[in-house]
C-alpha cells in the first residue's frame, strides 16, 4: 500500500493540512486520535468512513516524514 494513493493535500482544504482520501479528515486527527489511546477500533466505529488502510496510510505518512525531517541538516542540532 502506498500512502500517496489515500493522503491527499489540498490547498484549499483543512489549509493544506494532510487529508484522508480528500475528506476533512486529517493525518493529524488519527495520530492524535491514536496517541490519546483510542483503538483502531474505536476510531474505525466513531468514523465509519474511516477504513484499516486509512489508517495505516496515517501512520506510513508520518514515518515517511519522521525519516525525512531527520535527514535534514542540523536535525539534531535544532532537537
Amino acid at each position: 500500500m502506498d500512502y500517496r494513493d489515500i493522503i491527499t493535500i489540498e490547498p484549499g482544504k483543512r489549509s493544506g493540512q494532510p487529508c484522508i482520501r480528500g475528506t476533512r479528515m486529517t493525518v493529524r486527527d488519527v495520530l492524535e486520535y491514536l496517541a490519546s489511546g483510542m483503538t483502531e477500533a474505536e476510531i474505525l466505529d466513531d468514523f465509519p468512513d474511516l477504513t484499516h488502510e486509512d489508517i495505516m496510510a496515517c501512520l506510513a505518512f508520518a514515518a515517511d516524514r519522521e525519516r525525512r525531517l531527520a535527514s535534514l541538516p542540523n536535525y539534531e542540532a535544532a532537537a
